[in-house]
């Protein structure tokens, strides 16, 4: 049987550009989230920055002005040092919690970012239970912290651990008690859905000013959640030498303190989802030029950065509170802030899911 070369060339180049067809359609499905994490590793080293330059204005002294402009490098260059450092391990320890730990408080994290809309129709992943689905897997982060403290065979980070989970679980109720009632106005637990009914009426659509007890609530329990100051307990270092990341070194404690900032990045994105409109530019009309409503109404390149953008730049207005409030508040004591979380917050949570169903039967 004599098989002509050009048959042979022609079935060559159909299997070349079939296997092309796959990279492409791989390429395809790993640039996204390539470029979120890019995207995230970006604004985790501005948030770095920020804080160091808040901070030194608040205590009036110099903050990091060597490395690089501004001193703007600072925060990768810290991360570098960190990853070339020496990971010691506690020889009585458990060595698999004390490892997986960190990588958990990071992953559970970084995958609530998939549901966050930051423009129109630019989201990774548009989920039926965007919200919950964040509240669900934030709830694992603890048990990372859980974990790493008891692998140390530590007394202190043993105790960090505990008190993480302690307080996770008195804030997290109150937090989603809140998100509830701003599902509940929004006839959807989609994070998309939720942007897009604040946009139909502008400015004063904005669930922050139908919902504003609860968006109080929400700030404080998110705070909390991400054991920032006035709520740093699980690390308090008067009392607990730095908690559950006492025994780590090397890059397993700056995944500890990269999932700090990731958690209070994504705290601060949810603000904005949630009470501010998103992307949503709807301030009063005043002060809005014709350029702004046409970008809102674009639908191409320029657009969806005009509302990455708009995100970021409330997004930032909260990161920019919570470190005001690190550097500026006291700590509480243990059973001040279980105190705040069970016979405050969640009252005055449920109050408002309350109402806010009653209005809502009303309505009907």
């Amino acid at each position: 049987m004599i098989i002509d070369t050009t048959e042979v060339q022609d079935i060559n180049s159909f299997f070349r550009l079939e296997s092309l067809k796959e990279v492409y359609g791989i390429l395809w499905v790993l640039a996204p989230i390539f470029t979120l994490v890019l995207g995230i590793t970006i604004s985790v080293l501005a948030i770095v920055w920020l804080e160091r330059e808040i901070s030194a204005g608040i205590q009036q002294r110099i903050g990091p002005e060597y490395a690089g402009p501004l001193g703007v490098l600072q925060a990768l260059a810290d991360g570098t040092k960190l990853l070339f450092k020496e990971s010691l391990i506690p020889s009585r320890g458990d060595t698999r919690l004390f490892s997986i730990g960190p990588s958990i408080s990071v992953i559970s994290i970084i995958i609530s970012y998939s549901v966050i809309p930051f423009g129109y129709n630019f989201v990774l992943s548009d989920l039926n239970i965007g919200v919950f689905l964040w509240i669900a897997i934030s709830s694992i982060a603890p048990i990372g912290l859980l974990m790493s403290g008891y692998g140390s065979n530590n007394k202190y980070s043993f105790l960090g651990g505990l008190r993480a989970a302690a307080q996770s679980i008195s804030y997290e109720i109150p937090l989603t008690l809140c998100v509830l009632s701003i599902s509940l106005l929004s006839n959807s637990l989609s994070t998309v859905d939720i942007v897009d009914a604040q946009s139909k009426y502008g400015f004063w659509g904005w669930n922050l000013w139908r919902q504003p007890i609860g968006f109080i609530v929400f700030l404080i329990s998110s705070l909390a959640e991400c054991e920032r100051l006035p709520f740093d307990l699980p690390e308090a270092e008067e009392e607990l030498v730095a908690g559950y990341q006492t025994e780590y070194s090397g890059i397993k404690f700056g995944l500890f303190y990269v999932a700090s900032y990731l958690n209070l990045l994504i705290s601060s994105l949810f603000v904005t989802v949630l009470y501010l409109g998103g992307s949503n530019i709807s301030v009063p009309y005043i002060f809005v030029s014709e350029f702004f409503e046409i970008t809102n109404k674009a639908y191409g390149v320029f657009g969806t950065t005009i509302d990455i953008f708009i995100t970021l730049a409330k997004t930032y207005l909260f990161l920019f509170l919570s470190i005001t409030a690190r550097w500026t508040l006291p700590r509480l004591r243990m059973d001040q802030l279980l105190n705040l979380g069970w016979k405050f917050l969640l009252p005055i949570s449920l109050g408002n899911l309350l109402l806010t169903t009653s209005s809502q039967l009303f309505s009907l």
